[in-house]
C-alpha cells in the first residue's frame, strides 16, 4: 500500500490516508490501497476496531481532481470509479463487524466528508472542516451521502448541506450531531485512539450485531426489526462474552471481553 499506512496496536487498526501533498485525495491506487487496508481490518481476528485518519492537515479531500480531469477530457467520464471503489469501501467499513471511529483531522470535502460520514463515529479537531462539494462541480452525492448524512442532520439539512456546499467548522458541526466531540488539534489521535482502544475491549460480536440491527432498522418495519433483533440476540446469546460478562455481573465483577 503506497498511499496508505496501515499498523495495529492493541487490537486497533490504524488507517491513515497518506497522501499529504494532496490532502489525501483519492487516486484510484489510493482508493485500491484503502480498500485492501479495510478489508485487512476487517478479516483479521486480531483486530477489534478501526481508527481512520489522514496524514497532514487533511483528512480526506476527496476524489484526485487532476487524474479525474484527465478521464474527463480523454472521455471516460468517471471512468466507473463509483461502482469499482467508492461504492465497496462505503460497504467495507459499514459492514464490518467491528467499530470503525474515523479522526477528522482537517479538511473532509465530498468523498472525503462521505468516509467519515460512513465511520460508526466521529471525532473532530477543532481544525476539522467538512464541505459537501458535489454540487460546487457539478454532480450529485456520492460514497453514500445521500444515506448516511440525512441520518445523521435529518433530510431538510442534509439537503440544504448537499445542494448548497457550505461549509461546517466543527463547532457547528458538532452543533448537528456529524461529530460527537471536538477536540484541540493536538488532542485528536490520542482521544480517537483511546476512544479505539476502549471498544477494542468490548464485545464485539455484540457491537457487530448492533451495526447491524441499525443499519436494518432505518429501513424496516417495527416488526421487521423485531425479528431481526431476536435472531441477533439469539446469536449474541453463544458466544463465550455474552456467557462470561453474565456470571462477572452476578459476581458483581467487570467483565472481560475477548471478542468471541
Amino acid at each position: 500500500m503506497n498511499d496508505v499506512l496501515y499498523s495495529v496496536d492493541d487490537a486497533v487498526a490504524t488507517i491513515t490516508l497518506d497522501r499529504p501533498e494532496a490532502m489525501n485525495s483519492l487516486t484510484v491506487q489510493a482508493k485500491a490501497d484503502l480498500l485492501e487496508a479495510l478489508t485487512k481490518a476487517s478479516q483479521a481476528y486480531a483486530v477489534r476496531a478501526v481508527l481512520l485518519t489522514g496524514s497532514g492537515r487533511a483528512f480526506c479531500a476527496g476524489q484526485d481532481l487532476n487524474e479525474h480531469v484527465t478521464n474527463l477530457e480523454a472521455g471516460r467520464g468517471l471512468n466507473d470509479t463509483v461502482r469499482t471503489h467508492y461504492n465497496p469501501i462505503i460497504r467495507t467499513i459499514t459492514e464490518m463487524g467491528k467499530p470503525v471511529i474515523a479522526a477528522v483531522n482537517g479538511v473532509a470535502a465530498g468523498a472525503g466528508a462521505s468516509l467519515a460520514f460512513a465511520c460508526d463515529l466521529r471525532i473532530a479537531s477543532d481544525k476539522a472542516k467538512f464541505a459537501m462539494a458535489f454540487a460546487g462541480i457539478g454532480l450529485a452525492p456520492d460514497s453514500g451521502a445521500s444515506w448516511t448524512l440525512q441520518r445523521l442532520v435529518g433530510r431538510a439539512r442534509a439537503t440544504e448541506l448537499l445542494l448548497l456546499g457550505e461549509p461546517l467548522d466543527a463547532a457547528r458541526a458538532l452543533e448537528l450531531g456529524v461529530v460527537s466531540k471536538v477536540v484541540p488539534a493536538d488532542e485528536l489521535i490520542p482521544t480517537a485512539r483511546a476512544l479505539a482502544v476502549r471498544l477494542a475491549q468490548g464485545p464485539t460480536s455484540a457491537y457487530g450485531a448492533t451495526k447491524r440491527a441499525l443499519e436494518f432498522a432505518a429501513n424496516s418495519s417495527l416488526p421487521e426489526a423485531l425479528a431481526l433483533e431476536a435472531d441477533l440476540q439469539d446469536a449474541c446469546a453463544k458466544t463465550d462474552d455474552h456467557l462470561n460478562a453474565t456470571r462477572a455481573f452476578l459476581n458483581k465483577e467487570r467483565p472481560t471481553f475477548e471478542g468471541r
